[in-house]
């Protein structure tokens, strides 16, 4: 059977190895027409103008082909800005055209400094009363204090005016860079996406497969197998952990905030995005795909490893079910039916976006199904959290149903005894989880704020929109994805739980406090080994309650029941008190057959 698993793993590596140099199998090539499907006349015309020579060049490293985009957007900016935006020489035009004591600006003193009849003078008048039309008529103690006033409001025109209507702003470019690179590739890839499908992921899965389903571990003794996991490099921050963790975190920088450099893994899935949803793949699909992928594989090892439990492996089903059903596939099936993508198991404030103006009216548009998913997103987070944890606990969305539990009990698994268990480490993540949970309350504050108002500046502190760029960059991005997973090698798989969930936070409040769950002790059969610490994801000593006999009530226990599972002497107990006060096991939980391997 060893040969079967090197041979798997031989297999995996193979497949792996192809993914990995797949990034650089492509050329890229911009044509005109190519450029015109994504770009409007207009902007067809000035990239073409400003970018001539890089159509119909061929270049075959997509760094340099980004490179040259980023030229041609900041040429074509630069030249508009001439054109359209006031320069320093008419600030001081109008300053000569402004006198008095004290200094007093009249609006109408554009009409002599931008006399002519050409659309760029009207432009500039038109821009300047928009931006800075509260000026008239403001006195001045100074043509200094007026230069830097008229310069701010210069300034605003230049960023948010001209850009914005004749050139390319920052988030459009961010989108062209992506879909041009895109569209611009050719190569073997761009040819057969479908060979390299099979050549990548069926290869890696058949490889996982043979690696971890080898009859030896199916007919031998049932119970958690962690023989020398601490000698092992991959699973206690050796050399290969942290390779691990660096290409897991350079694949989500590269995801998140450049993925114009990785269209070669984009375009292999488009088939199967073809097929599902009846569009190209973007980098979400790829995202959503290789992550349910990752549950669905290691989610078979977690049924192999905890079969002696029945709760583990129902626990482990569901979150598989989950994210292949609601994560994954209904929300794209939905957008090959014109309907709104929509994850009807993605919670607020988790779901951070729900309230964005641009969700709620893309829902509002389409309809009475629209209107539902609004009402079930709020009634999900106002009525269905506060009764479902007050019935099961914090487990039935963390550990049951939450994609990102999903992939930190399958995928994290190998790596949950890395999570630290220091007192230290609980306070810092007190306070982390409970300030992202504040930040996410006061943006969601802000958002609808604006929504209602139309005015993005909320109580005169900040900006709305700058909020949720931060929010979105920082901790949906940066925290969630970068360190949420990146970090699985080197802190265990539970990082983002822990110290940044901010559905979390609030499940755990509700749990503490009015919960019927609890994790039961008996201290008189502890004997102190230490499993059930050494393997709690959330970092809970878990043994300190036991050798007590004190109910375990944190408000971070995920009750993923991997505490019971590992424990030699049945001391822990997954229980749900009765209306009478009794805690009551349920049929689910417990261990048929204990047999840990230490």
């Amino acid at each position: 059977m060893k040969i079967i698993q090197l041979t798997g793993l031989g297999l995996f590596l193979m497949g792996f190895t192809i993914f990995l140099a797949s990034f650089f199998l492509a050329d890229y090539k911009l044509t005109e027409d190519g450029l015109k499907t994504q770009l409007d006349d207009q902007q067809s015309e000035l990239f073409i103008k400003h970018g001539s020579t890089l159509i119909d060049r061929s270049l075959n490293s997509s760094l340099d082909f980004v490179d040259q985009l980023n030229s041609v957007f900041e040429s074509a900016n630069q030249a508009q800005l001439e054109s359209y935006a006031i320069n320093d020489g008419e600030i001081e035009q109008i300053l000569q055209n402004t006198s008095g004591d004290p200094v007093i600006f009249s609006i109408s003193v554009l009409d002599k400094v931008f006399s002519g009849s050409d659309e760029y003078s009207a432009y500039k008048v038109k821009s300047f009363n928009d931006y800075g039309g509260w000026l008239d008529g403001r006195e001045f103690s100074s043509k200094d204090d007026l230069r830097n006033q008229i310069a701010s409001t210069v300034d605003n025109i230049r960023r948010y005016g001209v850009v914005n209507q004749f050139g390319f702003d920052r988030y459009r470019i961010k989108d062209l860079k992506y879909s041009l690179t895109k569209t611009s590739s050719t190569g073997p890839i761009s040819d057969n996406p479908s060979l390299f499908i099979w050549l990548t992921y069926v290869l890696c899965i058949i490889g996982a497969a043979m690696y971890i389903l080898p009859k030896k571990q199916l007919d031998g003794p049932p119970g958690i197998k962690n023989n020398r996991i601490f000698f092992k490099v991959m699973h206690s921050r050796g050399w290969l952990g942290v390779l691990t963790g660096t290409f897991l975190i350079s694949f989500y920088i590269v995801l998140y905030f450049y993925p114009e450099y990785m269209t070669p893994w984009i375009i292999t899935v488009d088939p199967l995005s073809e097929f599902l949803k009846g569009s190209e793949a973007g980098r979400f699909f790829l995202y959503g795909f290789i992550y349910t992928l990752c549950i669905l594989v290691m989610g078979i090892r977690m049924i192999i490893k905890y079969r002696h439990s029945k709760y583990q492996m129902v626990r482990t089903a569901s979150v598989m079910f989950f994210q292949t059903s609601f994560a994954f596939l209904l929300p794209e099936i939905l957008l090959r039916l014109n309907k709104p993508y929509f994850d009807f198991k993605n919670i607020w404030p988790l779901d951070y976006d729900f309230f964005f103006d641009n969700e709620l009216n893309g829902l509002i548009e389409s309809g009475g199904l629209g209107i539902f998913m609004i009402g079930w997103g709020i009634g999900l987070t106002i009525v269905g959290v506060p009764l479902f944890v007050h019935l099961f606990g914090k487990r039935w969305y963390c550990s049951w149903v939450c994609g990102c539990g999903g992939l930190a009990e399958t995928l994290g698994d190998p790596y949950r005894q890395l999570s630290d268990k220091s007192l230290k480490s609980w306070k810092v993540e007190r306070w982390m989880i409970h300030s992202v949970l504040v930040f996410a309350i006061f943006m969601t504050a802000a958002v609808l704020y604006t929504y209602w108002t139309g005015d993005s500046n909320f109580l005169g502190l900040v900006d709305s929109y700058k909020i949720r760029e931060v929010y979105g960059a920082w901790i949906g991005a940066g925290f969630a994805g970068v360190v949420g997973t990146g970090f699985y090698p080197l802190m265990g798989n539970r990082v983002w739980c822990r110290f940044g969930c901010p559905l979390a936070a609030y499940i755990g409040l509700i749990q503490k406090f009015k919960s019927r769950f609890r994790i039961t002790t008996n201290g008189g059969q502890c004997i102190s080994c230490g499993n059930c610490s050494t393997y709690c994801e959330m970092g809970i000593d878990v043994r300190w309650y036991a050798q007590r006999g004190q109910n375990i009530i944190r408000s971070s226990c995920v009750g993923c029941g991997v505490c019971s599972s590992v424990c030699p002497r049945g001391v822990l107990n997954l229980e749900v008190k009765s209306e009478e006060g009794r805690y009551n096991k349920p049929v689910l939980i417990g261990n048929d057959s204990i047999k840990v391997e230490a």
